[in-house]
């Protein structure tokens, strides 16, 4: 049986993670007021229904969803807000479920971008970035700097919303937690 819980984090994730994602995708950003309040809210409701071990369960999930994503950030590789968002969906999932939708997310994302790359017929331009973003990672000096940073790679329509994959991982395991389809 779904706990109450559950029930009150899809009506209050599920949009806002469709929000973040149709953003994302719209404007290759996602806002902080919304990461804002998808984390002020997930503490709020952990607080109410698991007091402050809830709280503690929260704030892990926040420092795995964001732990997982700030050496790419920083490293030039994607924008702030995909790591926001991540930390907001680790305020409601926890750590373990958090870490989860993160492997899924970036499976999900990398299945996007090769098709986005085949459709698109880029596949020499996608190696000669990949090329790029290897040697990036060989010195201390250009592994942290604008070098072969995703802006630097260009803007395009061809960038992947990573907000969106990310989404979509944290929706199918909700949807496990939620449906029992497996116990995370």
């Amino acid at each position: 049986m779904v706990s109450d819980y559950w029930i009150v984090t899809c009506a209050v994730l599920v949009p806002g993670l469709v929000v973040a994602s149709w953003v994302d995708y719209a404007q290759r950003r996602v806002p902080n007021w919304l990461n804002l309040a998808i984390i002020g809210a997930g503490f709020a409701v952990q607080g109410v229904y698991f007091g402050w071990s809830g709280v503690g369960a929260g704030a892990l999930g926040l420092l795995v969803g964001f732990g997982v994503l700030i050496i790419p950030w920083a490293m030039h590789g994607m924008g702030a807000g995909d790591v926001k968002l991540m930390a907001a969906i680790g305020v409601w999932l926890g750590p373990w479920m958090t870490l989860v939708s993160f492997v899924l997310g970036a499976a999900i994302g990398g299945v996007i971008a090769v098709i986005m790359i085949v459709s698109a017929r880029r596949v020499q331009l996608a190696l000669g970035h990949m090329g790029l973003i290897l040697m990036k990672t060989r010195s201390r000096e250009t592994m942290f700097g604008e070098f072969a940073s995703a802006k630097s790679l260009g803007e395009s329509p061809q960038l992947l919303p990573y907000g969106v994959p990310l989404s979509i991982g944290s929706l199918i395991v909700l949807s496990g937690q939620v449906f029992g389809w497996w116990v995370v």
